[in-house]
């Protein structure tokens, strides 16, 4: 038997498939192979052959490539033309000589139609339901065959046309859905009671669904299309230029799509009339002068083979196109083309043979987040499979999706199988070809590569043996440090086999037998009607239970020389609604806890877990489409927990569960996330793996313990084995702490050529990666690794006292690093603070102190989490409580600059400037200047930031400040020519940055006064005048300095210089406009110069000095000044004062005036004593003063 090979990393890279191949045991008398056709469901595949001794002949093949000795045609003349009856084991004939065969399977009955072809049949094709057969030759005869529900002929043709032209395609339209309910609402309308009755009837439903289409299209070699409606009445329905090459008819837009020999494809509307309207042509891309194999698939896509590197697809539905190339990487070679191509609806799988003896293998991938018209990103090529030769034809069928190629020589067979692999007892075994194992035993690490005889279709290992069974049979083998000896092989159609020590259990209906390793029943475990056919075996220590295809459970002890039940059978469709069919059953290490996956009804898997306690006689489960369990914990810091665990788990389905050989407590659960656009053959993606770890116990219920997501190059999960999880993996990717033995195998019993170089050829392919709880005490004795486990779940449970009883003795700090660890999932930071005190990690606890300021419980837990160095959950407790400010300074501390500017820039913008400037900094420290200049303008700091960091590098920065065209960075260039000497560049600069005073500062320290003085009177620069006026005082240019103070609004300089100077004029002017003080300055120069009293009388009456100024004007006698102050004064002031102001007016008859300040002074009487003798009108306000008074 050929055996397909595999390349290693191609089958690690997809979803761990092998296919296993079977060559046709084609008879003697056979040709070369021509042509090949699967039956649409069952597993037959029709071959025809060519010889040039004996004509032609079609022979008949089953699943494995079984010769069907009944079913052989011969002719002397080559068969053109084979077709399966959809339905029935029928198989349509045609000859070159025109005759036409019906062929049944198995009995191998054959019967010739009526002689109705005289020519080369060149057409066979079924109605829908094969209650019509169509047959049509190379001179465009054509007739129509009514079949019965057997498949049996009826009479002869009931129609035969003409049409002068070779017939080159055949295709019946499908019924539209409701023509049925149409057809008899016709009927209804006529009076047709029974139709009536049909539509009023309550027994059952009216059946909806399409009747069998029985209206075909039939093409010619001139380009003609034809339409034979139901009635056999045929008319011409489109022309094309062209012999026509296919035929599809698009059921969901209701057009046909016609490709002629020059590969033009043309689509077409349908009226309902039978009139055909063009709405789209196009050329198809080809080679010239190859043969094209087209196929076309139901959603749509057209699919060509031109015998190029490419596949070509057309999506006729989303007028799009794109190709599919050939990978070297993945084995292909450089020159290799493809020559047929064929399409698996099921499996969503495109395969193709190319001209190197290879089928490529295309599978649909559907992301998280994509749709499936994202055609070319989701088309994934797989490692390719050889079967030498040139492959000249591929096709998928039958209902196992088995996939048949010819390679010019022969045909292939060709079936997927999921990679066989289990672990136990520290030994694993992971399957690399259809025939070969790579073993790995952990204890003493060998490692050793097993060439099996049959092609494996599963496997069992022990510390002790290596079993491997086809499904027809079983073989064992010895398994020690260094080889493998075949100690037993018996023929056994056991579809599953488990081990325990020295017996081998398989199954047969209604009961499990218990084998020797040669094969030897020993003993029988029966099962009643009612229980059902065993299907499913697992064995965990002495516990072996077993699950029946009516959904029943059974646990064997197995402690003892014969195995004894240890509970009576569990019917789980009594426990579990919706329940199909139980998908994988496994016992716990006491055989106290069954975990069991199931399909449901619809065939879909479900996303429960379910835990059946055989002591209880109860079932629970884990939901992971909500990641709760079925029953909660009570501690609310455990819910809480379970909350947040419970984000990360929902939406997911269990593919894989494993229990602890000696933990019995502990589970692990493979899951994935349930895709959007589920099916039953399509609704998991495997590209998001999260590992579950729970503890089951009869007290707690079941506690989520961790949830672990798988590391990319790993595969399937294998087991649980504490302290470690262990996957099968790609090469390359194993545990590097796993040295590499070399070992070899024994001679089996019918010696077999070995493979060369079985280093290369059998890499390891298991990797372990330790539990949460373990990382750095993989090598921990039993007695710390109880003492963690215990800790573990005590903490789970919140028992506190006993988590510290369990680890009271244990002084490593490792350990306490590990339990600290703990802390962050379970988030108990209590028991963190004991965890670090015994680690001796005195930053770590300050930090946690310091942490617990912050409100947010998961704030302070990330904190932790960072300390310990697990940044991924610190990274999510930070995003769980939105604290994206302290989150965006983890992104910093810890180097993950974008994730720290894309937190800024979407959640923490308050701190942006602040983010940009760090980065800034960090890409300055790199050598980074371009970069960091650009994120120092993005902080608004480059003004100073830019310059500084430049100014080693004198050209760039000058460069740099031409572009920004920035006043401050123009200031700071200018200063730094400055300091250089180079003043007119200076002063260039400075004029662009508008900064005047360096401007006269400079032109002053060149002796440019009369520039300086330009610039200053011209900008009115304050900061430029003064110092300006500083360089004409140095230089005793009193009057320039005088003038420039002024505008400088610096007066009390000026006033300083007038008065050492003398210049009165001017004083009295800038003392206005200044402050009082230095109005009171100069009022007091003015009074102990003794010249212009007035202008004295007046400044102290300006600064608010009144009292000084009345005084002054009396003794000065300065009777106009004293008139200016009165008209200030009021009742707030001295009475004294102003009764002295009213005489003074009395004396200068200005009785008015010296009414209202005696008024103000509080002396009515005298105010109306002088209103009376002078004849003054008193005023409403004198007059309510007196009143008041």
């Amino acid at each position: 038997m050929l055996a397909a090979k595999a390349n290693l990393n191609g089958i690690a890279s997809g979803d761990m498939a092998v296919y296993f191949d079977h060559r046709i045991e084609a008879p003697e008398s056979s040709g070369v192979p021509s042509q090949l056709t699967w039956h649409p469901v069952l597993p037959v595949l029709a071959v025809a052959s060519n010889s040039s001794t004996t004509g032609g002949n079609v022979d008949l093949y089953l699943q494995q490539g079984e010769y069907v000795e009944s079913c052989h045609l011969e002719r002397p003349h080559p068969p053109t033309v084979l077709r399966w009856h959809p339905l029935k084991p029928v198989l349509a004939l045609g000859w070159e000589n025109g005759e036409v065969v019906l062929l049944i399977h198995p009995v191998g009955h054959q019967t010739v139609l009526p002689i109705a072809h005289t020519a080369c049949i060149t057409l066979l094709e079924w109605s829908g339901s094969g209650s019509r057969l169509v047959t049509g030759d190379q001179t465009g005869a054509l007739a129509v065959w009514k079949v019965d529900a057997r498949g049996r002929l009826q009479g002869n043709h009931l129609v035969k046309h003409e049409y002068n032209k070779p017939l080159t395609c055949c295709i019946f339209r499908p019924a539209t859905p409701g023509d049925d309910v149409a057809m008899l609402a016709r009927a209804s309308v006529s009076g047709d009671e029974s139709a009536l009755d049909m539509f009023s009837w309550k027994g059952a439903p009216l059946k909806m669904g399409p009747q069998e289409g029985l209206a075909f299209y039939v093409s010619t070699a001139d380009g003609k299309v034809h339409y034979v409606d139901e009635h056999c009445k045929t008319s011409l329905l489109l022309s094309v230029e062209g012999a026509i090459k296919k035929l599809f008819y698009l059921e969901k837009r209701e057009a046909l799509a016609v490709i002629t020999e020059t590969l033009m494809l043309s689509q077409y509307t349908l009226g309902p009339e039978g009139g055909a309207q063009e709405f789209m042509k196009v050329k198809l891309s080809s080679k010239s002068g190859q043969n094209v194999n087209i196929v076309w698939t139901e959603n749509g896509l057209l699919i060509t083979a031109t015998g190029e590197q490419v596949i070509r697809l057309w999506d006729l539905e989303r007028d799009d196109n794109f190709v599919l190339p050939l990978d070297e990487t993945l084995g292909f070679e450089r020159g290799e083309m493809i020559n047929c191509v064929s399409y698996c609806a099921e499996k969503e799988i495109l395969a193709g043979g190319t001209s190197h003896g290879r089928i490529a293998i295309w599978k649909m991938v559907v992301l998280s987040g994509s749709s499936r018209g994202d055609n070319k990103a989701q088309w994934k090529l797989q490692t390719p499979t050889e079967i030498q030769g040139n492959v000249t034809q591929l096709q998928w069928g039958s209902s196992l999706n088995l996939l048949a190629a010819n390679n010019s020589n022969t045909v292939l067979i060709l079936c997927e199988h999921l990679m066989s692999a289990h672990f136990s007892q520290q030994v694993a075994a992971v399957q690399l070809t259809p025939t070969q194992l790579s073993i790995t035993q952990f204890a003493t690490g060998a490692h050793l590569a097993l060439q099996s005889e049959i092609h494996i279709k599963g496997v069992c290992v022990t510390k002790d043996s290596v079993t491997v069974w086809s499904g027809k049979q079983i073989t064992v083998y010895e398994l020690t440090e260094t080889v493998l000896r075949n100690t037993g092989s018996f023929p056994c159609d056991s579809p599953i086999v488990t081990v325990h020590g020295e017996n081998l259990y398989t199954v047969e209906p209604n009961r499990v037998q218990i084998r020797t390793p040669q094969g030897t029943v020993k003993q029988l475990l029966t099962f009643s009607k009612a229980e059902g056919n065993p299907v499913l075996l697992s064995v965990c220590q002495y516990y072996l239970v077993v699950g029946t295809d009516t959904a029943h459970i059974r646990v064997f002890d197995l402690s003892r020389r014969d195995a004894k039940a240890h509970c009576n059978a569990k019917n789980l469709a009594d426990q579990i609604a919706n329940l199909g069919a139980l998908r994988s059953v496994k016992c716990n290490a006491n055989g106290s806890q069954v975990s069991i996956l199931i399909t449901q009804v619809n065939g879909r898997p479900d996303h429960k877990v379910y835990f059946y306690d055989v002591e209880m006689d109860t079932v629970t489960h884990f939901d992971f489409f909500v990641g709760r369990p079925s029953s909660g914990i009570s501690q609310q810091e455990e819910s809480e927990r379970q909350q947040f665990q419970g984000t990360e788990l929902s939406g997911r389905c269990p593919v894989s569960h494993f229990w602890d050989e000696s933990e019995p407590r502990l589970f692990v659960c493979e899951t994935v996330p349930i895709s959007s656009e589920s099916s039953s053959t399509s609704v998991l993606d495997t590209t998001d793996v999260s590992v579950v770890t729970l503890f089951c116990t009869q007290e707690h219920g079941l506690l989520l313990q961790d949830c672990y997501p798988k590391p990319s190059g790993l595969q399937a999960l294998l087991a649980l084995d504490v302290p470690y999880y262990c996957f099968s993996c790609k090469p390359g990717e194993r545990d590097l702490n796993v040295p590499e033995i070399s070992a070899t195998t024994s001679a089996p019993a019918h010696p077999t050529q070995q493979p060369k170089g079985s280093a290369a050829k059998f890499p390891h392919m298991v990797s372990r990666r330790a539990l949460r709880d373990f990382v750095g005490l993989e090598n921990c004795e039993k007695a710390t690794r109880d003492a963690m486990l215990n800790f573990s779940f005590y903490l789970t449970i919140g028992d506190m006292d006993e988590a510290f009883k369990s680890i009271k003795l244990i002084k490593s700090k490792a350990v306490w690093e590990n339990m600290a660890r703990m802390c962050v999932k379970t988030r108990r930071l209590d028991v963190a603070r004991v965890c670090l005190g015994n680690m001796g990690n005195a930053r770590a606890a300050k930090a946690l102190k310091e942490a617990e300021a912050q409100p947010e419980p998961e704030a302070q837990v990330a904190m932790l989490a960072i300390q310990l160095g697990m940044l991924e959950d610190a990274e999510k407790l930070y995003k769980s409580c939105q604290r994206y400010d302290l989150l965006n300074n983890f992104y910093q501390a810890s180097g993950q600059w974008q994730q720290a500017l894309e937190t800024a820039e979407n959640h923490d913008r308050i701190h942006l400037r602040t983010t940009y400037y760090n980065y800034a900094k960090y890409l300055e420290s790199m050598g980074d200047k371009t970069r960091a200049l650009t994120y120092y303008e993005n902080s608004d700091t480059h003004r100073v930031e830019v310059p500084r960091m430049l100014q080693d590098d004198t050209s760039s920065l000058e460069i740099y400040v031409n572009k920004m065209r920035d006043k401050n960075i123009y200031k700071w260039w200018a200063q730094y020519l400055e300091s250089q000497s180079n003043m007119d560049s200076a002063l260039r600069f400075y004029e662009h940055a508008q900064d005047y005073l360096s401007l006269v500062r400079v032109h002053c320290y060149m002796g440019n006064i009369e520039k300086a003085s330009e610039i200053a009177n011209d900008t009115g620069d304050r900061a430029a005048s003064y110092h300006l006026a500083r360089h004409y005082e140095g230089h005793d240019d009193i009057k320039q300095a005088v003038h420039f103070y002024t505008r400088a609004q610096a007066y009390n300089n000026a006033i300083r210089l007038c008065k050492e100077n003398g210049l009165d004029d001017q004083l009295m002017n800038l003392a206005l406009l200044s402050n009082p003080e230095d109005m009171m300055e100069a009022a007091c120069y003015y009074e102990e110069k003794g010249t212009h009293m007035d202008r004295a009388v007046s400044l102290y009456h300006k600064a608010g000095y009144v009292s000084k100024a009345l005084e002054l004007a009396f003794a000065t006698q300065q009777f106009s000044a004293l008139q200016l102050i009165a008209d200030d004064l009021n009742e707030n002031h001295d009475p004294a004062l102003l009764a002295r102001c009213s005489d003074f007016f009395i004396t200068h008859s200005q009785y008015d005036k010296a009414v209202e300040l005696l008024v103000a002074a509080k002396k009515y009487q005298q105010a109306l004593e002088l209103c009376v003798t002078q004849n003054l009108t008193i005023t409403e306000g004198a007059g309510r003063n007196n009143d008041c008074n």
